[in-house]
């Protein structure tokens, strides 16, 4: 964490989270064996209170919450995928960057949640970032998400399956060879 550029307060507490010593319902009841606690969660009351839970499950979180992660995620990703690339030339902060729907030069192209017109109608075709090399005609679809440790493999899979008949059909049209990240 020692070049992350995160401030004080957001380090201490990642590293709260990661020793499980915040005090969720969960943690009072049965760590601090605090009398009378109800475990269920204070948001939806449907699950224990757990930091696994408010992380990653909590229905009343996502559709507010962890969308704001998705697409944090998703410009810090952008912002250094367009440095990279030379699209950019500001270095702000990752917090104060934000991404445009469509950079390029000579060399790249960056779509950031843009819908990319097939030959053949897709259901999926906007994926979160697409990343392409002119000359090398690679092109990236790259499709994040936050999940908890218990349902990583089913996320990672379910995305794959989602973009691969877009990348079949890029392929198809343009001859470029399609990695899914």
């Amino acid at each position: 964490m020692t070049n992350a550029d995160l401030f004080a307060e957001t380090e201490g507490f990642l590293t709260a989270i990661q020793d499980q010593v915040i005090p969720t319902r969960n943690y009072k009841k049965y760590i601090l064996k605090q009398p009378n606690i109800d475990e269920m969660c204070r948001r939806c009351g449907k699950e224990s209170e757990k930091i696994q839970h408010i992380t990653a499950a909590c229905e009343q979180l996502a559709p507010t919450e962890y969308v704001k992660r998705h697409d944090g995620l998703a410009q810090v990703i952008h912002q250094k995928l367009a440095e990279a690339a030379d699209l950019i030339e500001d270095k702000s902060p990752y917090y104060t960057y934000t991404p445009a729907s469509v950079l390029e030069n000579d060399n790249f192209k960056l779509y950031r949640n843009r819908s990319i017109l097939t030959d053949k109608t897709i259901l999926f075709n906007r994926p979160d970032i697409t990343f392409m090399e002119k000359k090398t005609k690679n092109t990236f679809l790259i499709e994040r998400a936050v999940p908890n440790t218990h349902n990583l493999a089913k996320t990672i899979t379910d995305k794959q399956n989602k973009y691969q008949e877009l990348a079949n059909e890029i392929c198809a049209m343009c001859g470029s060879k399609i990695q899914l990240k």
